[in-house]
């Protein structure tokens, strides 16, 4: 590959995004090294546009928030919601993962939990909304539910557990 092609390359913050999602979807070695490969440009590209290795990761994070936020807002009820957290989480597992083993916030996880603050009134309600399908996803990532039918039995849980607190 010319250099003359990896520098123009189009929209190279893009491409590394779709590159370093794809190794962690993929459970491969990840670093700037590696997701320049996926990518198809030089190893030194991604330092153009991401200060270090850290700074590619905090970028996806926020682009996995802003894509799971736009799956919730979709969401027609609480129970939707729940059922949309849970199905982006088994699509994206690294993606998930990573999301939430980061402590920085952002404004795209903020934008996440607004999203949840404006179906539900009440504080208590909201974290324990959260805590309940952020469980079930994490189980059903873990293995540790029967997976057969994962939208059924988010929407079956959520809708035993909330319904007395939001008519869903």
């Amino acid at each position: 590959m010319s250099t003359s092609r990896s520098y123009h390359h189009g929209d190279l913050p893009a491409a590394l995004l779709a590159a370093a999602l794809d190794l962690l979807e993929d459970a491969e070695t990840f670093s700037l090294r590696a997701v320049a490969r996926r990518a198809g440009v030089s190893p030194n590209a991604p330092y153009r546009h991401f200060e270090d290795k850290e700074a590619l990761l905090a970028a996806l994070a926020a682009d996995g928030f802003d894509r799971l936020a736009d799956n919730l807002e979709a969401a027609a009820t609480v129970v939707d919601m729940a059922e949309a957290y849970v199905t982006f989480a088994l699509a994206h597992p690294g993606l998930f993962r990573l999301m939430y083993g980061r402590s920085a916030t952002n404004a795209a996880s903020t934008r996440t939990a607004a999203v949840l603050a404006s179906r539900l009134p009440a504080r208590t309600q909201q974290i324990g909304a959260w805590a309940l399908v952020h469980g079930l996803a994490v189980l059903l990532l873990d293995g540790k539910l029967d997976d057969s039918d994962p939208a059924q039995l988010v929407r079956t849980t959520v809708a035993a557990v909330l319904t007395p607190a939001v008519r869903a």
